[in-house]
């Protein structure tokens, strides 16, 4: 009861507030604010990324086979790239960036680890953010697991409880 009676009272007050900011009958419409967010110049030393490829093809592989593969790229730029965070798309997608600034001139590498415990198709997508040209890339992995091996017959499997 106290729940529907508060939630009464914020819908009222917000309309009420909400009516209190309309422009009265006869005035004129207060004109549009100019906009004063600025862009910031582009810097021509700022480190870039550049990746071998940005499409990581699996091909097909066997049911619980290692699925770690590495985005390489290189950094292009003048200035160290840091990468602040790469993120899969889903749980089964798991990459990890090199944690200290990547000196102009030098390469480095995304690993990826892909459940391979998911049988089918997959195209998953890795989203890296950083200080370069460009601050957020995704990049993609792509392929096929294989079903799970049939266990053969006349064995057995046991499952522990506690």
């Amino acid at each position: 009861m106290k729940k529907s009676i508060l939630a009464l009272a914020v819908i009222g007050f917000t309309a009420f507030a909400v009516n209190a900011q309309t422009t009265p009958p006869g005035a004129a419409p207060a004109a549009p604010a100019a906009p004063t967010a600025t862009v910031a110049p582009e810097n021509p030393n700022a480190p870039d990324a550049k990746y071998e490829n940005e499409i990581l093809d699996y091909g097909t592989v066997p049911y619980d086979a290692d699925g770690t593969r590495e985005f390489k790229f290189k950094n292009t730029g003048k200035e160290p790239l840091i990468i602040y965070s790469a993120t899969g798309s889903c749980g089964c997608t798991v990459p990890t960036a090199p944690k200290d600034p990547i000196k102009p001139g030098e390469a480095g590498v995304i690993k990826v680890h892909y459940d391979t415990k998911r049988v089918g198709s997959f195209e998953k997508t890795v989203t890296v953010s950083s200080n370069g040209k460009t601050p957020s890339k995704t990049l993609k992995i792509r392929g096929t697991v294989q079903a799970a091996p049939p266990v053969p017959a006349g064995t057995t499997t046991t499952t522990l409880t506690h």
